[in-house]
């Protein structure tokens, strides 16, 4: 009997679709360096335990796609650890330290750890005497070195500028920071940090599963509104920073002019954009098991109904099994169920994928996009 053809590898037009692809493979490697077999590894996590033990108050500085991380971050810290967190512009952290929280733990954000205005803000934070971390994709930068602790992810070299894989990872590593710390604390059990390990153990191999579907999906979407001139993306909570990052990834790729709100706030001003030519991104996913991450998809579901009879078109990601929202949505593209601080490392996927293939739509070359680069090494 003759054995079955090996499967050709794959070739990637642009190092930014390979990247997308290699995110499951980047979160597995990311996730076994912090809980190994789904626990926490205590070795992983020394430095930052010496560094962060007994603070009860977090400032996060970093730019760009970083900062999104650590708006996503914030939330975790606060609802997992109960942790105060301010998420600061690293450009502007070093002019107006003194008025941030009072003796905090700093927390820096970079994909290479050498970006000019976070390495300036781990700096000034040192020399005030605070606690330092960093959270870097290389081990061997400058921050990574200067920090008290690193914690670098495990995403291997991002060649493409706009981040996927790097990102991915961040918020990977925050979601293990903020359960570390809450079990320091004495703010979750053993068991309530183990469940929440083996789901994340499982993440890597739904989203390599998922990856296939959603970029057929999003090609056909980038397709639809190629003509469209801005875009609206919207979330609550957490899911309002991977509203800011997908606009972002838009405007860096596409050079399509987007922005991101949180969902409530597009009456208070927004809305005047909504046209058919300003369609919107909603972020609408759920998780069942959480009372509060139900009431804001109700809310949510809402808010399109609202936007549909104002003849919006809607984009909207939802989780699997809801049926409501793929009624009121022009495009519906469904996120398999997870706990609600680990859907913002799924549903952001199919937002990279719709401004790859936008510009790819726009015949820009994406892993190069005009007037940017790879690290902000200048002020």
């Amino acid at each position: 009997m003759t054995p079955p053809a090996e499967t050709e590898p794959r070739t990637f037009s642009h190092a930014m679709l390979r990247e997308i692809y290699e995110q499951p493979e980047a979160l597995a490697a990311t996730i076994a360096r912090y809980a190994p077999g789904g626990t926490l590894s205590a070795d992983a996590f020394s430095g930052a335990a010496d560094a962060l033990r007994g603070r009860q108050r977090i400032v996060i500085a970093a730019s760009g796609s970083s900062r999104h991380a650590g708006l996503a971050g914030e939330i975790m810290l606060e609802d997992y650890a109960g942790l105060a967190v301010d998420v600061e512009y690293a450009s502007e952290y070093t002019y107006r330290s003194t008025h941030t929280l009072h003796d905090p733990g700093v927390i820096v954000i970079s994909q290479s750890g050498e970006t000019a205005d976070t390495l300036a803000s781990l700096r000034e934070a040192k020399s005030r005497g605070l606690a330092t971390a960093a959270i870097t994709n290389n081990a061997a930068s400058t921050m990574a070195r200067e920090a008290h602790a690193s914690l670098p992810t495990v995403a291997g070299k991002e060649i493409a500028i706009p981040a996927t894989k790097s990102f991915t990872t961040q918020l990977s590593v925050l979601y293990v920071l903020s359960l570390f710390l809450a079990r320091l604390g004495g703010r979750m059990t053993a068991h309530a940090v183990a469940s929440h390990c083996e789901q994340l153990q499982r993440l890597p191999g739904i989203l390599e599963a998922t990856l296939p579907r959603w970029e057929l999906e999003m090609r056909s979407v980038a397709e639809r509104t190629r003509s469209a001139q801005t875009f609206l993306y919207l979330g609550r909570a957490i899911h309002y920073a991977i509203a800011r990052e997908g606009a972002l990834k838009l405007k860096e790729s596409a050079y399509v002019q987007a922005e991101g709100y949180p969902s409530g706030e597009l009456k208070h001003g927004p809305n005047a954009l909504v046209s058919q030519s300003a369609p919107l991104v909603m972020l609408a996913t759920r998780d069942r098991d959480d009372p509060d991450s139900v009431l804001r998809w109700e809310k949510s579901i809402q808010l399109m109904r609202d936007m549909r009879a104002q003849g919006a078109e809607i984009i909207a990601l939802h989780t699997e099994g809801d049926e409501e929202t793929p009624k009121l949505a022009s495009f519906a593209i469904s996120v398999p169920a997870m706990d609600e601080f680990l859907l913002p490392m799924l549903e952001v996927v199919p937002l990279q994928l719709l401004a790859y293939f936008t510009a790819i739509q726009h015949g820009i070359n994406v892993d190069a996009p005009r007037n940017l680069v790879k690290a902000v090494v200048r002020e």
